[in-house]
């Protein structure tokens, strides 16, 4: 094995493991915070918006990515309805449904693996040509959409929840009535 093989092997199993860990935490129960589901119900519309502009000029591309929201869209609410929520005196948490999370995420990774492996076989000119229509692959917009909205969806979901639970315990503010002010 040469040096090349070893660094590429070093990263591929980081990256196997980051995933492993990050698959692992997001199918548990977690702890709800609210700054992490208004940033992906900004950021990944914000994402898919940049990511439909280039696609603008091929219209299967950008049918793909519609009808990867509306299938992510569709998912959240499912996701949404199965997850089991709960609250504390001090804190909302979720636990997401299991096959959906998992599901995703390895749909996604399969797919960036296939494209890093499609682009790794390809030589001169097809690679690069390959490299530019990377994010205007119908699939891959596909994929994409379904992720972007479906974490757009779910976080929206949980900020609604959360806006409509009060914590147990919580006492509500009250407002003065006239009768009681002295």
């Amino acid at each position: 094995m040469n040096q090349s093989s070893i660094v590429t092997a070093l990263i591929v199993i980081l990256i196997a493991w980051r995933l492993y860990v990050r698959i692992r935490r997001m199918v548990g129960r977690q702890k709800s915070r609210v700054w992490r589901h208004w940033i992906a119900a900004i950021l990944f519309p914000l994402i898919a918006v940049m990511v439909a502009l280039p696609a603008l000029a091929r219209p299967d591309a950008l049918g793909a990515l519609a009808a990867g929201i509306v299938v992510g869209a569709a998912l959240a609410v499912f996701g949404l309805r199965t997850t089991k929520f709960e609250t504390t005196p001090l804190s909302y948490y979720y636990t997401p449904n299991t096959h959906l999370g998992i599901g995703l995420s390895l749909l996604m990774v399969a797919r960036i693996a296939y494209r890093v492996y499609e682009v790794n076989v390809m030589t001169g000119a097809a690679r690069s040509t390959h490299m530019q229509d990377f994010a205007r692959s119908p699939l891959t917009l596909a994929i994409f959409g379904t992720l972007a909205a479906y974490y757009t969806t779910y976080a929206i979901g949980i900020l609604l929840w959360r806006a409509r639970t009060p914590l147990p315990g919580a006492v509500p503010d009250e407002i003065p009535t006239p009768a009681s002010t002295p």
